[in-house]
Parts: C-alpha cells; structure tokens; sequence
C-alpha cells in the first residue's frame, strides 16, 4: 500500500463542518472558547452512512446555564474596560452551545479550537483560533472535551466539573478548574453524616462521571467513618417509569432515612417526581452541590418532600453590576446571537419568526411583539441571590486574564518557560498559556485568593445550605455551616439554626439498629452490615460504660457489674458477721451456753456437800464445767471480720479447750472405772489414780495439744484470707488454716482423746450405780463423734461463711451435748429431786 503524503491544503483542515453550529463571536486580540450546554437534551437523526448527518437538534433551554454564558461574556467586557488589567489588549470570544451530550460536546470542542487558513506571504498557514476553552458544565462532558484538548495542550477550565476522576494529571494534562473536586464535597458530606451519627444511609447517583464517581467516592468515605449503605442506586439517563420506581421502592424497603442524591438537577428532578407519585414522605434529602441551589427544583411542587434538604454549595458572590447586565438582552440587542432569540422565545412562549397568512402553526405559538419586558420576568435567569456557578465563570475569565497579564509582564530569564524564556504574545502557543494557567494566583474583589494546586483544582470551601420555607412559601437557601479544608477545624455547623424536614428541630434517627445504651453491646447479625446489630446484656462481671459498646470488659478481680451492667462495684465481702442473722444467732446461742454452764457451776457450788456432788469427784466436775465455758466462749472468734489474731486464736483457742475438756472426762472415765475396780478386796489401784495422777494426766492431755499449736502459730499460723472467683459477686473472707497438718493434728489429737473416752465408758457402762457417769460419758461422746462425723461433709461442701459457720456449730453442738449428757441430770436431782440426793439412796442403788 502506498501513502499519498497531503498537500498543505489537507495538512490544515477542520474536522467536520463547524458551520452548522450556532456560535456567538466577539472578535478581539485573544479569543476565549466557551462550551456552555445551554439546552438540556439534543435530538440525533438516524445514521444512514449514506450523507453526512443533518445538524443536530437541542431543546430543553435552560436558563441558568444561559445566564452562566451572559457571566462569561460580562466578566470579559469587564477586563476589557479596566485600564490596570490587559490594558492593551483586548478579550473576545467563541461560544457554542454543547446541549448536555458528549458527542456534541466533542464536535464544539473541534469547532474551538479548529484550523484556519491565513494566507501570508503567498503561503498557506494552519493556526488555531483560541489559546484556551471556558467549560463545559458537566464532568461526563468535560472528561470528552479534556481528553481531547489535552493531546493538543490546549488549556481547559471549568467551572462546574467536579468529578474527582479529573484531577488525574496523566489522563487530563490541561485541565483545570475554578469548581472544587468532588472529593472535598464528598468529604464534607461524610462528615455530616459523622456529625449527626447517622449511620444508615442511601445514596442514589446519576449515570455519568459526575453521579458514579462521587456516590462511590462518599459510599466509601462514610464506611470508613463506621456507617453503612444502605443502598446504592443509579437513575438511568432515559428515566425509565419502571426504573425510576423500583428505585423508590427501594428506599421506601431500606429503611434508610437519610438519603444522599447525587447527581445532576435533571436526574434529581425526575427521581424526585417520582417520590412525589408515590408519596414518599419522612426522607431527609442530602443533596449534591448540582441541585443544592437549583430553582427548578424549588418549587411549590417539591415543597412537601424537598423542605429540609441539606447539601453543601460552593461559595457565593453578589457580583456587581451583573444584574442590569443579564438584564440589557433583547431580539434586537445583537441580531448576529442565535441564543437571544432562544432565550427570548422560551422565555416569553411566543415566535420571533413572521408568519406569512399561508403558514400553519400547529403549536398556535403567538408571536413576540418586541414589548415583553425582561425585568417583570420572575426568572431563574435574572436571578443574582445565589451566584456560585456564576461565580465560578467569572473566576475562571479572571484567571486566564491574569495569566495573560503575567506572560505580557514576564521578564527575560524569569518566564515560565524552558531555561526562563517568555512567550512571544504576538504568537501565544497554547500550551504556553497552560503553564503560566498553572502557575496564577491572585486575590479578587470578593478577598478571595484564587490559584490551582498541582491537580489543577481551586481550594475547597463550601458553603451548608439548608432549604427553608418563608411565610410566603417561597424556598429560603441558608446557610447554616461551613467546610473549609484549608483550616483545621474543616467543618462547622450552627446546629440550632437547621429546620428538618420541614420545621422539627429534631435531627432525624437514620439507623439499621438503635443505639446499644450502656450495659449492653452489640451483636452483629449474620448476613447482614456491621450497622445491622442486636444489643445483648453485658455477662454477670462485664460491663459497658458506652453508647454502642463492641465489647464488654471484665470488672476487676475485687468488682462487680451493678444491676445495669455499666459500671463496676465493689464486691460484697461476706464473712460470719455480729450483724446477720446466723452470726447473731450463733452468737446468742454461744453466749446462752456459757450462761448455762456458769449456772450449772453455781449450782455445784452451792451443793458442793451435797452427796451427788461429792460421790461424782467435784474437783473433775468444775473442772470439766470451766473447760466447757472455754469451750463455747471459743466460737466467739469464729464471728466477724477475719483478722490475723483471731485467725491465730480460733482454731488454738478451740483446740485447746476442747482437748482440755475431753481429758477431762478421760481422766473422770478412768476415775470411775478404777472406783469400781477398787472394790475388789485386796485392790490398790485408787492410789495410782488419786487427785496428783489425775491432775497430772489432765495437763499432760491438755499439754500435748498445747505444743501441737504452739508450733502451728510459729511455723505456718492461720492468716485471714480473701477467697474470689470472677464468676461470683462476692469476696469471701476467710481465715486459712496456715498448715493443713497442723489442722488435721489438733482434730486428730481431739478425736483420739474423745475416743479413749467413747472406749472406756463403753467398757464401764454396765457398772451398777444410780448415777453411773460411764453411762452418760458413752452418751456425750456418742454425740461428740457424731457431730464432728457430720461435721467434715458439712464442712468441705458449705461455701463462705456457711463453713464457718458449720464449724461454730459443731464447736457449740458438741459442747451442748458434753453439757446436758454430764451435767443436766445431776442438776435434776438436785433442783427437782432433792429426796434422791441422799447418801441412802446413793448406797442403795449402787448396792
């Protein structure tokens, strides 16, 4: 195959037919490019590949982006009349109308920046018409026209792009703009969501660059914040009835009741009106910065749902002199601008064309007289209140002026360019404008300092616009906050000044599950978002002193969850105590058996002569009755708080009186059974166990268990002791034995006294005698061994003071049983039957 190499003729040719598009002209020294999609939507023709496409056909006039186009134009004409500013240039333009779709987009991107022939010097040269484009509006038309401007270098600045996706260098190399990156607004937006605790939200975004971008950008955003979404949907561009209900029904079924939409006025408009079918009420609407402020849709027919809506707005200006200016249009203003008899003749509904009488008019459309009066319209276009996107023009026509003013005043050596050169301004290369465009800064009249970070954005300052109702049902746009990265506190909020979804000033609850109050924490459902939780009681010695609580924590080994479970307690210590009821109990029953005993003393000693007394050895007897006193004052220890002296002292205390007592009634056992051994003629054994044996062996039993203790308190002595499990609400306090051996050896030596007791009364039991004491020893011992049997089962199992308290039971039990079994039939005889206590009657029965 071979290449034909063109001829200069066809090296420099437009693309396409730029003619049969509708431009606006203004000659001058630098040509600016707009792109302005002054109409909503564009009517293709069917392709036949057989001719070249008709002209395409825009409608849907929007005013708005109209009176965008008109701030461009005025900012220019401004410039040009100021003397500090270009003073020796002059500023013109090229405007076209991109109607809302990307490929007319891309054809006035083509027609901007074409070719065209300049014959000099008998030579054909190729050079573009402007050095720089002004727009397009939205970001899906934007990222058309900045791919295709940035193969050229040919510089882009936009005023209502924002979708984060440009700020890629790589991609968009000369792109630029005055509109924050929605990646500042979805942020602002995440924390309002933080702000006011939402955590189930829905997003709803238009099916562009601009839609999908940012709904994806703040779905992430919000779930690093720890909320959910709740869903996420996308109108489609066709507004499809099935389609746009579903999308509805899906909000109404999420629960959700915040709902960011972000997308473009016309995708609100129609989601929105669908609402309205529906009657979707209770949402509260979270708008993007591109419908926040749009008049279309405050009217009275959104009113029901829209009132309270809440988004962030880019920063307003009140531009001086702007009005009277959007005001100076008429048909006969420029007969040369094919958008004034566009704009007259949708806004007035009337024909600027002259009918002739053979004309049918199936619309019945009446033509303009040429009187109407722009002023009396009530018309978003002459509407200067909310001036941000206006703004934004008016700030993107001043910075490539003031960047034209720093090519003109650049200083060999010290310009932008490579090795310091500056721009030949007879010639201006746009790419050269790009890179003094980079590098701009300056502060307008509004105090504002204007310049593009290396992403070619502006700095982010929104402005939290709450939609209000007047008296006279009219939208109120107020701001109630702030976000501003440059500062460190970002976001500010004048909560109290904000009206909810119509006049509450309640902020709306927008949760899949309520709070988790303290005491409890949550329990993420299965299948479900982290948002979606139940809220389960903290465990017994777990607790939660938080709202939402994912854990709950353990209370210190001495605490103790409170019946709330949100905070920890001291744990109730328990010990046998003076103050209950078993403490008291055991106490009286302790101090009525000292009592007792005492009263069975004075009884023996007011009868010490009597013959009872005298035949059952007295000295033994009060013996025995003042160890027994021992014996029940010896419980008393054992109630109330554990200290080191009477843990030392209970068990000693106890052991010894008890050892004392029972060799006692050993040493009487063997009394009674030598008494009666000593009968037999001949016999000599009572002087082998006179007063001096039996004293003797008393202290030696009672020695014994004295040394046995002894050793215990120095070797290892009971020491109190604090007994606590964290699945039980109490410390118990007890005393611990110190030595297990020890403690077994002082019961041992007790149980082995009590046994050579139990052995020889059992041997004695049938000596004859009215009052045999070995009868009544086998008795008490019986009973002094079943006791302390049952005691060690009773003992092992009881828990806290329950095994103290089983212990001063038996201490008290055995006594009893030592004290009635020995001691209350002898006092029988003596109170109540006084004729038995005779000396005859004591002979007799033993004879």
């Amino acid at each position: 195959m071979v290449f034909k190499m063109p001829s200069p003729l066809e090296e420099c040719r437009s693309i396409g037919n730029p003619s049969d598009l509708p431009v606006l002209v203004k000659e001058g020294n630098i040509v600016l490019g707009g792109l302005f999609s002054l109409h909503d939507a564009v009517l293709e023709s069917p392709l036949l590949f057989t001719s070249p496409p008709p002209p395409a056909q825009c409608f849907g006039f929007n005013f708005r982006t109209f009176r965008w186009m008109q701030t461009m134009i005025f900012a220019i004409e401004e410039i040009n009349k100021n003397p500090n500013l270009l003073p020796s240039i002059t500023l013109g333009y090229q405007i076209y109308d991109s109607c809302s779709t990307p490929v007319q987009a891309l054809r006035t991107a083509l027609a901007v920046t074409g070719g065209q022939f300049e014959e000099e010097s008998g030579n054909l040269k190729c050079s573009g018409t402007v050095p720089v484009v002004i727009g397009d509006g939205g970001s899906t038309l934007s990222l058309v026209v900045a791919r295709f401007l940035g193969v050229f270098h040919v510089p882009q600045v936009s005023y209502f792009s924002s979708c984060a996706c440009l700020s890629n260098k790589v991609e968009f190399p000369a792109f630029l703009r005055t509109m924050p990156s929605d990646f500042f607004q979805v942020d602002a937006l995440a924390q309002l969501v933080k702000h006011f605790g939402w955590t189930w939200v829905g997003v709803v975004a238009g099916d562009d660059a601009y839609g999908r971008g940012g709904a994806q950008i703040f779905a992430d955003e919000v779930r690093k914040l720890g909320a959910c979404v709740a869903l996420h949907e996308v109108i489609p561009k066709n507004h499809g009835k099935s389609h746009m209900a579903r999308i509805v029904e899906r909000i109404q079924e999420s629960g959700a009741r915040v709902v960011l939409l972000f997308a473009v006025e016309q995708d609100a408009g129609a989601l929105l009106r669908e609402a309205l079918g529906q009657n979707l009420t209770g949402i509260q609407w979270l708008a993007s910065e591109a419908w926040i402020t749009a008049a279309v849709l405050s009217t009275p027919q959104f009113h029901s749902i829209l009132q309270g809506s809440m988004g962030f707005a880019i920063r307003r200006a009140d531009i001086a002199g702007l009005k009277p200016f959007l005001l100076r249009l008429h048909p006969s203003f420029d007969p040369h601008d094919p958008f004034i008899q566009m704009f007259w003749e949708n806004l007035f509904g009337c024909s600027l064309h002259p009918k002739n009488d053979d004309d049918v008019d199936f619309n019945d459309t009446p033509s303009c007289t040429g009187l109407e009066e722009l002023a009396s319209t009530k018309n978003i276009y002459a509407d200067v209140t909310q001036l941000r996107i206006s703004y934004n023009v008016y700030k993107a026509v001043y910075a490539i002026a003031y960047a034209l003013e720093a090519m003109i005043k650049c200083e060999p050596g010290k310009g932008l360019l490579h090795e310091g050169a500056c721009p030949n301004m007879s010639t201006i290369q746009p790419w050269q404008l790009l890179e003094y465009l980079k590098q701009v800064k300056f502060t307008n009249d509004f105090g504002e300092e204007m310049k593009f970070d290396e992403n070619g954005d502006p700095a982010a300052m929104y402005d939290l616009i709450n939609w209000q109702l007047t008296a006279d049902g009219d939208v109120k746009y107020v701001t109630v906050g702030k976000f501003d990265e440059t500062t460190r506190n970002k976001l500010e909020i004048e909560d109290e000044a904000i009206l909810w979804t119509g006049t509450t000033k309640e902020v709306p609850l927008s949760v899949c599950s309520k709070s988790c109050p303290p005491g409890t924490r949550r329990a993420i459902k299965p299948n479900f978002p982290v948002c979606c939780f139940d809220c389960i009681f903290c465990a017994a010695g777990e607790i939660s002193n938080q709202t939402d609580a994912i854990e709950c924590e353990q209370c210190l080994p001495e605490f103790w969850s409170n019946t709330w479970r949100n905070s920890c307690v001291p744990k109730q210590v328990e010990f046998l105590s003076y103050s209950d009821t078993m403490g008291i109990t055991l106490m009286v029953v302790a101090i009525v058996g000292f009592c007792c005993t005492l009263m069975v003393v004075l009884i023996f000693a007011c009868n010490k002569n009597t013959p009872i007394i005298r035949a059952n050895n007295s000295e033994l007897s009060f013996l025995i009755l003042v160890s027994l006193s021992l014996c029940f004052l010896c419980a008393l220890p054992f109630i109330g708080e554990p200290t080191p002296w009477t843990c030392m002292l209970r068990h000693t205390a106890f052991g010894i009186s008890f050892s004392l007592c029972i060799a006692c009634i050993l040493s009487k056992t063997v009394v009674v059974l030598m008494a009666f051994k000593a009968t037999l003629p001949g016999s000599v054994v009572m002087k082998w166990f006179g007063p001096v044996q039996q004293r003797a062996m008393i202290s030696v039993g009672a020695a014994v268990q004295v040394v046995i203790c002894g050793v215990w308190l120095t070797v290892a002595p009971p020491t109190p002791r604090k007994l606590s499990s964290r699945e039980t609400t109490q410390i118990i306090l007890l005393c611990d034995e110190g030595s297990v051996l020890a403690f077994s050896l002082v019961l041992s030596y007790i149980g082995l006294l009590a046994s050579l007791s139990l052995l020889l009364a059992f041997l004695a039991r049938k000596l004859p005698g009215s009052f045999n004491e070995a009868k009544l020893i086998t008795f008490s011992m019986v009973i002094f061994f079943a006791v302390w049997v049952a005691f060690v089962p009773a003992y092992v199992s009881s828990p806290g003071k329950y095994s103290t308290a089983t212990e001063v039971f038996a201490i008290l039990a055995s006594s009893y049983g030592l004290l009635v079994c020995l001691f209350f039939p002898k006092c029988y005889v003596i109170l109540l039957k006084p004729e038995k206590n005779t000396r005859k009657h004591l002979m007799a029965k033993t004879t």
